[in-house]
């Protein structure tokens, strides 16, 4: 499965499933349908490759995403907060010959203790404008993509059950049981929602495992108040 997911809501907007003979990148260039003008799209290096990247930015929305350690990035203008212009090209094919223009962001986090730096990261981003988007702020709001391997945590692990498989025999049976779990944790990531918005809180302050409990209390309580 590959999922589009809100950072702010953790709500999952949309989803591409398929066999594990397919792969992520096909998966995800699916997902495009659901995008728009005024939308920040977060993405890990595997994705990075010009034809997903044109696809992405045809939506109108604007993309952040990480970079492959091997990938070459020259400089064409630099700008004051450290980032600079440059192009990425397709490894192959007609789009080759067509470079795109991104913003480059390269730094490095601390490590743990505080002593020393860790990895080097590098970003592309489509915010080619430095004083509007400074580098900084980017590079923190990447740093809030991780927070979509949580989502996976919080279907998997707490709302699935640990250890407990899909009980369909066919295909489509499994599909069905998929997008089952991902409408459950919608609506279980909407009441949260709302909820932080009545008592003026960001939605990470409010527990997913204490709704999903709630929520099965309700269900057990009051037979029928929860719509199949």
């Amino acid at each position: 499965m590959a999922a589009l997911v809100e950072v702010g809501s953790h709500a999952v907007l949309d989803a591409e499933l398929a066999g594990r003979r397919t792969g992520e990148v096909t998966l995800v260039g699916r997902l495009p349908r659901s995008l728009g003008p005024g939308q920040l799209v977060l993405a890990d290096r595997e994705f990075l490759g010009v034809p997903l990247w044109r696809a992405f930015t045809a939506t109108g929305a604007d993309l952040l995403w990480r970079v492959p350690a091997n990938r070459v990035l020259p400089v064409l203008k630099q700008f004051r907060d450290g980032s600079w212009l440059s192009q990425i090209r397709a490894s192959s094919g007609p789009a080759r010959h067509e470079p795109v223009t991104v913003r480059v962001l390269a730094y490095q986090l601390k490590g743990q203790g505080g002593e020393g730096a860790t990895d080097g990261y590098r970003l592309v981003t489509t915010l080619l404008d430095a004083r509007r988007h400074p580098a900084r702020q980017l590079a923190a709001l990447y740093r809030e993509r991780w927070e979509f391997e949580s989502v996976f945590a919080e279907i998997k692990t707490h709302q699935r059950g640990a250890r407990i498989v899909l009980s369909s025999k066919t295909p489509d049976g499994v599909r069905q049981q998929i997008w089952a779990h991902l409408l459950v944790h919608h609506a279980l990531r909407e009441l949260m929602l709302r909820t932080a918005a009545t008592r003026g809180l960001d939605p990470d302050r409010v527990s997913f495992t204490e709704t999903l409990r709630s929520a099965r209390r309700s269900v057990t309580v009051t037979p029928g108040s929860f719509s199949p």
